[in-house]
C-alpha cells in the first residue's frame, strides 16, 4: 500500500506558498528544489510546512483542491496555525 500526501510548501525567499499532492514526498520535494517544476522554479528553495497523508491519489487530489480554495484565507491562516479566534 503507498501513502499519498496532501503537502504545503513555503518559498524561503519570499514565503510564497505552493499547494500540491504526492505519492512520494521527499521526492517530490526535491523536484520542486532543483527547478524541475515549472509552476515553483521561481521562488526556490522550498520547505514543506503542512502535509496530510491519504490512502488514495484521489484523496490528496481532492484534498489539494480544498485547500486551494481556502488560500489567503483565514480557512488556510487557520490550517497554517497562522490565526486564532
Amino acid at each position: 500500500m503507498f501513502m499519498h500526501s496532501t503537502y504545503i510548501l513555503q518559498s524561503i525567499n519570499n514565503s510564497g506558498y505552493y499547494i500540491g499532492h504526492a505519492e512520494n514526498l521527499a521526492k517530490r520535494l526535491a523536484r520542486h528544489n532543483s527547478g524541475l517544476v515549472k509552476s515553483t522554479k521561481f521562488k526556490r528553495p522550498w520547505r514543506i510546512i503542512y502535509t496530510e497523508n491519504f490512502e488514495t491519489k484521489s484523496e490528496a487530489y481532492k484534498r489539494e483542491m480544498e485547500i486551494k480554495k481556502y488560500k489567503g484565507g483565514i480557512k488556510f491562516k487557520k490550517l497554517l496555525g497562522l490565526w486564532s479566534d
